[in-house]
Order: C-alpha cells, then structure tokens, then sequence
C-alpha cells in the first residue's frame, strides 16, 4: 500500500501509517481519565494525534523523536485535522525510509549550501570575507548550520529551515541593494548570515525538535554573539588582523535587535540602517512562510478561506478552491 502522507489525510479515514513521533504529553481530562497526545510528522507537515483512554504503558511505549506505527481516523476539529489514535508503537528506524520524514532532502540541502556559500563569498571587505571564511571552512558549524531548523514551531521548523531561511533573505538583501545604496549591503549580508546563529545550540534537532539547556536559560540572540566572538578571534588569528570595533559592534547589535522589537524578545530596538533593513527583511521571510504554510496545510479544500486564526486574529483568504463545483449559472 503506498504511503498517505499528513498533507493527504482525509475526514474520516482510516489511518494505518509511520510517523515521527515528538511532543509527546500524557494528560488528565477533567474527568481525571487519562489521554496521550503527540504530533505525529512526516515530510508533508505535522498532526495532533489523540489517544483516550490512555494510560503509563502506553506513554512509555516510545519516546519523542522514534518512528511510530499508528493506527487510528483522521477527523476535522476546529477546523484543523487530527488523529485519533487507536494504537501506538516503536518502529526501528531500519523499517522506515528517512526521506519520508524530511521537510527538506539531502539535495536540496546540498543546493542550498552551493547558494549560501555563493552569496557570502560575493562579499569583498577583506575583514568580513575572512570571518565569513571561518565560518565556511569549519566543518563541524556547517553541519550543524545546514540541517538545523529555523524554529521548532511556526517558520522553517523542519530539517534545513534555518539554511533555508537565511538564503531567502540574502536573495532578498542582494536585489535591494542596488534601490538602498545608503545601505552597507556587505555588511547586512554577515547581519542576515548570523541573525540566527545562536539556533545551531539553542535547539535540539537530531529527529524531534526542541531546546536545549543552554538554549533555555540563555537564547539564541546572547548565543549568538558568543559564537561570533570566538570566530572573530579566530579570523584575526589566522589573518594577523584586527578586525575593526566598529564592525564588530554593527554585527552584533544586527544580532540582538532583529526580532525588531521589545514584545518580541528583542534586547535592544534596531539603531542602524543595516539592522532596521535586517528586522524587516526577517519579518517578511519568516511571515510569508508562516502564512502560506497555513493556507497550504488548511485541509478545508471546498474553501476560499482557512479557519480563523487565533493567533493571527484574522482568516485567510487562499482563492477560489482549485476545481470549483459548476454552478447553475454556468449551465
């Protein structure tokens, strides 16, 4: 039987498939009776999966990041699809093929990695190129760079996100910069590369997404200039230049101003071009994806509109459905 992914589901349909289980939570109902909930992924997206009646066996039967069989019907609540969960269980992850679970395949990583390293090494100051050179030539930060995500909720929270993410926003950096030339483009371009640097340790992703410990108690805006300051000694060791103070604080306050303000965790308010530039350029990546992935993932295909959206306090409006039904006027 081929595989229906979560973006395939159906009101009502038996489900019997593997997914990748994380967030896993064993809760009491107001009853006192208890219920497991998990969100159960493959590469197409995420679902709540629900299991009543539930009960310690059950939870402990797998932990967050294994591959699970499950078996149960897919239904509309609220208008998003859910999963109620019949059974439960551990798959070794030598029955699964990976590629079903990632968001973003190994190429297309590997195409993004081309395009990321494209894009910096356009950058000519001798002192940024040779910070930028450290970052590229060292193996273990690329491998993580490459495959973390962008966010464990919301935008680019899947295998490759960050990556992803940073190149959308150096594509849209390098086309304004030619309307902006009070812009220093050059260095937006290192502000857009490490805006988000911190996530590399602030969050846990070898299978399921999460925080780590550091990422918890510190975040990834403070990680985030650590890990600049230890490549900036490192460029200024290899090079046997001092890379100037001023640069060096334009980056870091691109850093710690970019989510743009204070309601959104951000320290410090942006204060220069290049940082007001980043915060907006950031905004729009990261909104745009987050409002297509709901249209996209709306399983309300007959119509034009998604739920509303708490979070968002609004609808959206996706467009006529793809094969609207003829109406009489039509005939």
């Amino acid at each position: 039987m081929s595989r229906r992914f979560v973006s395939q589901l159906a009101p009502k349909e038996q489900v019997d498939q593997t997914f990748l289980a994380c967030n896993k939570q064993l809760r009491p109902n107001r009853n006192g009776n208890l219920y497991l909930q998990v969100q159960l992924a493959d590469r197409s997206g995420s679902i709540n999966g629900m299991m009543w009646n539930a009960n310690e066996q059950a939870y402990r039967n797998f932990d967050n990041g294994d591959y699970v069989s499950v078996t149960g019907t897919a239904q509309l609540y609220n208008g998003d699809m859910q999963l109620i969960v019949t059974s439960i269980e551990r798959v070794p992850p030598t029955n699964v093929n990976e590629e079903d679970y990632l968001r973003v395949s190994n190429r297309q990583i590997d195409q993004l990695t081309g395009r990321l390293t494209e894009l910096l090494r356009e950058v000519r100051n001798p002192h940024l190129r040779n910070l930028v050179d450290c970052f590229l030539l060292d193996e273990a930060f690329m491998r993580k760079f490459t495959v973390a995500p962008a966010a464990v909720k919301h935008h680019h929270a899947y295998r490759g996100g960050l990556l992803e993410h940073v190149v959308n926003m150096l594509e849209v950096t390098r086309r304004i910069a030619d309307l902006y030339p009070q812009l220093d483009a050059e260095l937006l371009r290192i502000g857009v590369f490490l805006h988000d640097v911190g996530k590399i340790d602030e969050l846990s992703y070898e299978r399921d997404f999460g925080y780590t410990d550091e990422g918890q108690l510190i975040g990834h805006l403070v990680m985030g200039t650590a890990i600049l300051d230890a490549k900036i000694r490192e460029a200024e060791r290899l090079s046997g230049e001092h890379m100037p103070d001023e640069t060096v604080l334009r980056i870091k306050h691109m850093i710690l101003s970019h989510h743009g303000s204070y309601e959104f965790g951000s320290p410090k308010l942006p204060m220069t071009l290049e940082a007001i530039a980043l915060a907006h350029i950031d905004d729009l990546d990261a909104k745009l994806h987050n409002f297509d992935q709901l249209m996209r993932d709306d399983p309300n295909v007959d119509s034009a509109w998604t739920p509303f959206q708490a979070n968002l306090s609004r609808k959206l409006y996706k467009g006529p459905p793809a094969n609207p039904t003829a109406t009489e006027d039509e005939d």
